[in-house]
């Protein structure tokens, strides 16, 4: 009787106001509709590798027009992209670097990443949707006098990298792409801005050349030489970790003072750090070994 009486008592309680949500959720998962789940597809990644995921603007070459983006390269575009990669970065803190260029943005998360519980479809969905969202509430700050006239699209895809040579040689790869690219879109927009050519004509005028024709006509024709170009064209951007010292003010009261006295305090975070500079060679990776350090 006494175990009866116990056993309603339990029942009243997962009814009572308050409770009885917990209770009918507990009931729907053992119901008969649970078989559903296994139609799930089983997305999670390979152990100990390196899990990269990129993401491209799609259609962005439309997107960049409608909005008036200044050619070859457009600062505020390329800072609300960094910015963007950063809010990444800070909300996903297992990402060990970043690197991005023109309208895509690489994320490494480390190789023991657990998080998500290393489901591809989760780091993937996370990392575009987050940087998404991000360049639609930080667009004013950047483009302050253009309207956002339609949201930007993105598309994302996930890599594995099982060794450090692997991921050091796939950021090379994108960092040679960028400078690839950058070297081929000064010189085309150059001849169309500065000597009047069109589209078709600038793209007819360097057909089959080399880097080198490409910067002879930067040099002869616009006396531009391509390595005094700002390093964030040339080279892209790399989001690391790194401690830096911030200097805020806050108010104390002294002993035996009754005011309140202003003082300036250092204290140590780590922030995301952009950085343009080549990673292509040794020393990035030598100055900073901590990017690839087994236990980070």
């Amino acid at each position: 009787m006494l175990r009866c009486c116990r056993a309603a008592a339990a029942i009243a309680a997962r009814c009572a106001p308050g409770s009885l949500r917990g209770y009918r959720g507990l009931a729907m998962a053992k119901s008969k509709f649970e078989y559903v789940r296994d139609f799930e597809a089983d997305d999670t990644v390979l152990p100990n590798c390196w899990i990269v995921v990129r993401l491209d603007g799609r259609n962005f070459h439309r997107f960049s027009e409608q909005h008036e983006f200044k050619k070859p390269n457009d600062d505020r575009a390329l800072q609300l992209m960094t910015k963007c990669a950063q809010t990444v970065m800070q909300e996903l803190e297992d990402i060990a670097i970043a690197y991005g260029q023109s309208d895509e943005y690489s994320f490494v998360f480390k190789k023991k990443s657990r998080w998500f519980k290393r489901r591809a479809s989760k780091f993937m969905t996370h990392v575009v949707s987050q940087f998404s969202s991000s360049y639609v509430f930080y667009w004013k700050d950047y483009f302050k006098d253009q309207q956002l006239l339609y949201p930007p699209g993105f598309d994302g895809r996930i890599v594995l990298y099982p060794s450090n040579q692997n991921l050091k040689d796939y950021l090379s790869w994108r960092q040679a792409d960028c400078h690839i690219n950058n070297l081929y879109n000064t010189v085309f927009w150059m001849l169309v801005q500065r000597s009047g050519l069109t589209p078709v004509q600038a793209q007819e005028r360097l057909r089959g050349t080399l880097a080198g024709d490409k910067n002879e006509i930067l040099f002869s024709e616009f006396n531009i030489n391509y390595n005094n170009e700002p390093l964030m064209y040339r080279k892209g951007t790399v989001l690391i970790w790194q401690k830096v010292n911030e200097v805020i003010t806050k108010k104390i009261k002294l002993p035996k003072e009754e005011e309140e006295k202003v003082v300036e305090v250092t204290r140590t975070k780590t922030k995301v750090v952009p950085l343009h500079c080549d990673i292509i060679g040794d020393q990035f990776w030598e100055e900073y070994p901590e990017i690839l350090a087994e236990d980070s």
